[in-house]
């Protein structure tokens, strides 16, 4: 069966975030379109359905890291200000989103709140790795991120079999 780790996580967020979009639960806040993700972007999101995609973000993030929390999270979505002859300095991103994003998805069912020992956080549910796996299943190729490369290690052996065979043809 293919997990999530078989196939590319940028095509997993885009399919996941569409399965996110038609939820009821799952919706931007009207504060989303006027913020910005943190204190080191310049500005707004420029994409419309931004929210969406850092949901499903968060959703494979919990998944593989889980339980990971929001402080874990903003370090995670961080990244380094653009401070003009000073030098750079990481910030974390917002933590009302991420936040907010949690919330979401735990009324939605997806993920949970627990604690694991000294760890406390978030763990994906059943619901929530039943629609990972499913849409990992749904990759458009066909084929899982193993099997193509494996293909593409095959195929760069057969070309450089055919130039050899080339050029000894030729001398």
């Amino acid at each position: 069966m293919t997990t999530i780790y078989d196939i590319n996580p940028s095509e997993l967020i885009k399919k996941a975030s569409k399965e996110l979009k038609k939820t009821k639960t799952i919706q931007m806040p009207e504060w989303a379109m006027v913020v910005k993700t943190g204190p080191a972007q310049e500005r707004q999101p420029s994409d419309i359905d931004w929210w969406y995609l850092r949901s499903a973000s968060v959703l494979r993030k919990v998944y593989t890291k889980g339980p990971i929390g929001v402080s874990k999270l903003r370090t995670f979505y961080g990244k380094k200000k653009n401070r003009g002859v000073k030098p750079e300095r990481f910030y974390k991103a917002s933590g009302k989103i991420i936040r907010t994003i949690l919330q979401q998805l735990e009324a939605e069912g997806l993920i949970r709140a627990t604690e694991k020992g000294v760890h406390k956080g978030r763990i994906v549910t059943g619901k929530g790795q039943a629609l990972l796996n499913k849409l990992s299943c749904k990759n458009g190729s066909g084929k899982t991120k193993k099997a193509e490369v494996a293909g593409v290690a095959e195929s760069a052996s057969g070309t450089a079999t055919e130039s050899t065979e080339a050029s000894a043809g030729t001398a």
